[in-house]
């Protein structure tokens, strides 16, 4: 089992929804510090506030930062140099919105900005290039399993996730490296992401139609989602995917993909 007990955490989406969660639950559970890399301002600064008086200056740092940009790397930068490593980064940092005016920078922030700060840690952390190891926890979704008309890029940006978290996690990579990937597929959860003006449609004509099937989905308390996150990380092994949703503990679905992708490739070599 691993523990969160005097780690040294970066999460990018910690101020607010399930990220400001996962930092509560990290300090809770022991970590020596928790870096919080979000573009919220307000909400990181109150959180760091917060936090810091409940468990010491030294605990929590916020850094203002536009994952998608060189932001990403001078925060890491900042904290290595404060630090002098990091165990356990979480990419929390997403935005649900296929609208034309912003499926480029969804794709940015889903996509380029999660691979890039897993690179990022991957290279700092692994044991064969002289680091001590770690884990790096990605957010998929449900939406990475199934397929949608009504938001298609940002499922596709999930697949993206679920894809590149795996194979980076595979046993080829963990021998060698010392650092664990894991997956993290969450359903509907009661945070902003999924309020209109926030979460948008490919086709505005459609919306009316997607928001009432979103009413329908079972959903979760963000509370949920993070103790189904802790979970894993605990007991996860590298390269596993795990699915938390409709307030149930958090079910290893390893098997279901790789038996999914396995039934998709059947034909390939033939």
């Amino acid at each position: 089992m691993h523990q969160a007990q005097d780690k040294v955490i970066l999460i990018t989406g910690g101020a607010a929804g399930i990220g400001r969660e996962v930092v509560r639950a990290f300090l809770q559970e022991g970590a020596k510090h928790v870096s919080v890399l979000d573009l919220d301002v307000t909400n990181g600064t109150n959180l760091e506030k917060e936090l810091a008086a409940k468990h010491g200056e030294n605990k929590i740092k916020f850094y203002k930062c536009d994952v998608t940009s060189q932001d990403l790397d001078a925060c890491y930068d900042r904290v290595l140099k404060e630090l002098g490593y990091i165990d356990v980064v979480i990419n929390c940092a997403g935005l649900l919105n296929d609208s034309p005016k912003a499926y480029l920078k969804e794709i940015a922030v889903n996509v380029s900005a999660l691979i890039a700060s897993s690179m990022r840690a991957y290279g700092l952390m692994r044991k064969d290039k002289g680091g001590n190891g770690g884990t790096i926890i990605n957010i998929s979704s449900i939406m990475g399993l199934m397929q949608s008309a009504f938001v298609p890029i940002y499922a596709a940006t999930k697949s993206a996730v679920l894809q590149f978290s795996n194979g980076l996690g595979m046993e080829r990579n963990y021998s060698r490296s010392g650092v664990r990937v894991l997956t993290m597929c969450f359903g509907c959860t009661d945070t902003s992401l999924l309020q209109p003006g926030k979460m948008e449609g490919l086709d505005k004509d459609l919306e009316d139609e997607m928001f009432a099937i979103l009413r329908q989905l079972p959903s979760q308390t963000i509370d949920s989602a993070v103790r189904g996150l802790l979970d894993a990380y605990k007991n996860a092994s590298s390269g596993s995917t795990w699915l938390v949703t409709s307030n149930k503990p958090g079910r290893d679905i390893t098997k279901d993909v790789q038996n999914g992708f396995g039934i998709m490739g059947r034909y390939i070599l033939e």
